[in-house]
């Protein structure tokens, strides 16, 4: 096999390796007759005498209570309308703008005639949506109304600050205090500009919520609809409670270590809610969505590798295509779910894990100036204790897809089935991974401990791989050498042996040729072969390395993103407007080692249609690498350079003389015919005589 063949060989399955890594596209997206993770948010329209019956001892449960004057009142106001209780007769009044209505009239819809029909109809829907939920709420009616709390609660340690909302309790902004994390998208102004704010993984403006759907009175209430009381235990806890009275109380304690831990942990606690709450439930539903917002300059795998990650009880993890719209239903045991951008992560890891549920990934349509990738929801179920004081617990992870970060979450959540939370992070095909996390993770880690600047870290390891690989490259070398020296006499075997006729014997001279010289055609491709899981692991690595986020390095403003140097004035289709210089120096350097190994091929002539595919394949990967990290294409470039280098130390060091002698040497000495050969040259003898008997039987 020649030199050209080889690289064809390799640079076609490494590109098409490359491709099948890329996910597609789903246009197909499934949809849902319900919406995952939506609130029950319609107003109603009408009430019924039975509902309205049971508004006065609702009012009596939650109301506030007044005696003077020797009557027993109950008073409840919220959302404009005012309620009263006098003697078991209910009364109080709906507000719209400056008008207070009777709520006897609104019921029947008799309003002044001042009103337009739209306050009419805000006085209705408001005042029966307010009794309804009533209905619904009951104990937890009170907590409908917002709570009034003069500073914003907060906590953080060293790497992660928590900011709370009295509505629906929930965490409202996380923020990464690590300097190295900051917010990378470019403005429309200027693509070059950084955003100094720290990283948000989850704050309001991405709509990012969660909120728990609680069983009570025959009914799922919502937490996302009702108001907490926020208390600071102390540094590390925070307590957001709901009042249900007579010393009910129903919340979340969130707890944040000190240090460097990027895990919460979110308890649902409850204080003598027997007889508020069923005591024959077992399970609770949490919903939860996000936005993922855009946070880094490149664009492409801030798209592809985001998403949602899950893993089943003891399989495998698992996740929805990055690129396609998809709902999708898990049926059993959930040990984790997350909500993954290319760089962070939030992860909710329940301590009894996610009894079933179903998720749901929006992919949109990205551009430049888009500002968001994906809308992703979750509605699960979770092991709910009626009778204990923490009904369940989940822990949150809250930050970055650092590798020995995520590896060490096992140990701390102290898991016997192991959570492989790393595999959030893409790092190739399972066959390939280990290549990343046994040997490039490592020596990355470990090279990062005593250099500063990422673009030298990465030349090292470059240099690192190129020496593991180092004797297969001189191997390949040594074959092409010996096929090199060998290309007279199998020039002289063609020509001796012209013809279709004579192809089973210019074969059987041939193969004898390299059997005596000690040469294999096939012992060159071995070894490229041997190094092309190296190639695409590589291209798994690098665009998920956030260590490389934001590292500067020549020209290069940020390593996990295109490098571009200038933008064209109009847009080339499948490259885009954008230039990436360490792209076009891959290809220019490909290009040349290209050249090279044709030039060095004597048979290279006898294959002209050969010689544009050979120059194909680097303007190919211009275009498919153009808007990839530039960490990814510096590597290339890396590769190629030294084997260039490689390639021209190995034409100076072997004598080519001496290699000539010793295949003489070698074809003087006397063979023993393997038994493949055996079997190959009787099947050729076999093939030939039935090909002579056959032109006998023509001239006959």
């Amino acid at each position: 096999m020649n030199s050209s063949l080889k690289i064809v060989l390799v640079a076609s399955a490494v590109f098409f390796g490359m491709m099948l890594l890329a996910p597609k596209k789903d246009e197909n997206a499934q949809k849902t007759e319900q919406p995952v993770a939506a609130a029950n948010d319609n107003a109603p329209v009408s009430i019924s005498d039975a509902e309205l019956a049971l508004i006065p001892s609702i009012v009596r449960e939650i109301g506030v209570r007044d005696t003077l004057g020797g009557t027993e009142t109950f008073s409840y106001a919220d959302n404009n309308v005012a309620l009263n209780v006098v003697d078991g007769k209910l009364s109080g009044k709906v507000s719209v703008d400056s008008f207070a209505i009777d709520i006897d009239s609104a019921l029947v819809k008799h309003f002044p005639i001042e009103m337009n029909v739209t306050q009419q109809d805000i006085a209705y829907s408001t005042l029966v949506g307010e009794l309804k939920d009533m209905g619904v709420y009951r104990k937890f009616a009170s907590s409908r109304r917002p709570v009034e709390s003069a500073d914003t609660i907060r906590i953080h340690n060293d790497v992660l600050e928590l900011e709370f909302d009295t509505h629906g309790g929930i965490i409202s902004k996380a923020t990464l205090l690590d300097p190295r994390y900051k917010t990378f998208f470019p403005s429309k102004e200027d693509k070059n500009k950084i955003d100094s704010a720290q990283v948000n993984v989850f704050s309001p403006a991405d709509q990012a919520s969660y909120w728990f759907n609680i069983s009570y009175n025959n009914n799922d209430i919502s937490t996302s609809r009702l108001y907490f009381t926020p208390k600071q235990v102390n540094d590390s806890v925070v307590e957001m409670m709901l009042d249900l009275g007579d010393g009910a109380q129903w919340g979340y304690r969130y707890t944040l270590p000190q240090g460097d831990s990027y895990l919460v942990r979110l308890d649902v606690v409850q204080r003598n809610t027997a007889t508020v709450l069923p005591q024959n439930i077992d399970q609770m539903r949490i919903c939860w969505k996000m936005n993922l917002p855009r946070l880094e300059r490149g664009i492409t795998f801030e798209e592809r590798n985001s998403g949602i990650y899950y893993r089943y009880l003891g399989e495998s993890p698992d996740n929805i295509n990055g690129m396609s719209s998809k709902t999708e239903d898990l049926n059993h045991t959930v040990q984790w779910l997350a909500f993954k951008d290319q760089f962070f992560s939030t992860i909710m890891i329940p301590r009894n894990g996610f009894l079933w549920g179903r998720v749901e990934q929006q992919a949109f349509k990205v551009n430049p100036e888009s500002t968001h990738t994906k809308l992703l929801a979750a509605d699960m179920d979770v092991h709910y204790d009626p009778a204990a004081e923490v009904a369940t617990s989940i822990d949150i992870f809250i930050g970055p897809n650092l590798y020995p970060l995520l590896n060490g979450i096992d140990d701390t959540l102290a898991s016997d089935d192991g959570l492989s939370l790393t595999r959030v992070i893409p790092l190739g095909w399972s066959w390939l991974r280990w290549i990343n996390t046994l040997i490039v993770i490592p020596v990355f880690t470990f090279l990062s401990g005593f250099v500063s600047n990422y673009g030298i870290i990465i030349l090292l390891l470059t240099i690192f791989i190129k020496i593991i690989i180092f004797p297969f490259t001189y191997k390949s070398y040594l074959s092409q050498a010996k096929m090199r020296l060998l290309a007279p006499e199998i020039k002289e075997i063609n020509d001796k042996y012209p013809g279709k006729e004579n192809a089973m014997v210019r074969q059987q001279k041939t193969m004898a040729l390299y059997s005596r010289a000690g040469a294999s055609p096939f012992s060159g491709c071995l070894p490229l072969l041997l190094q092309m899981p190296i190639l695409i692991a590589m291209f798994s690595f690098f665009p998920s390395c956030i260590e490389l986020r934001g590292q500067s390095f020549l020209w290069v403003q940020d390593l996990a993103a295109p490098d571009v140097i200038f933008s064209l004035p109009f847009s080339i289709p499948f490259y885009g407007k954008d230039v990436s210089l360490f792209c076009l120096l891959m290809t220019v350097t490909n290009i040349i080692y290209t050249r090279i190994n044709m030039k060095n091929q004597p048979t290279s002539s006898s294959m002209p249609g050969m010689k544009w595919m050979m120059y194909l394949m680097p303007v190919m990967f211009l275009f498919f690498f153009n808007t990839y990290p530039a960490a990814l294409s510096y590597y290339y470039f890396l590769s190629l350079l030294i084997t260039i280098i490689q390639t021209w130390v190995f034409r100076r060091c072997v004598n080519e003389d001496k290699l000539r002698r010793k295949m003489a040497e070698n074809a003087a000495k006397p063979k023993k015919k393997s038994g493949f050969m055996a079997r190959l040259e009787e099947a050729q003898r076999k093939q030939q005589a039935a090909l002579r008997e056959q032109q006998k039987g023509r001239r006959r």
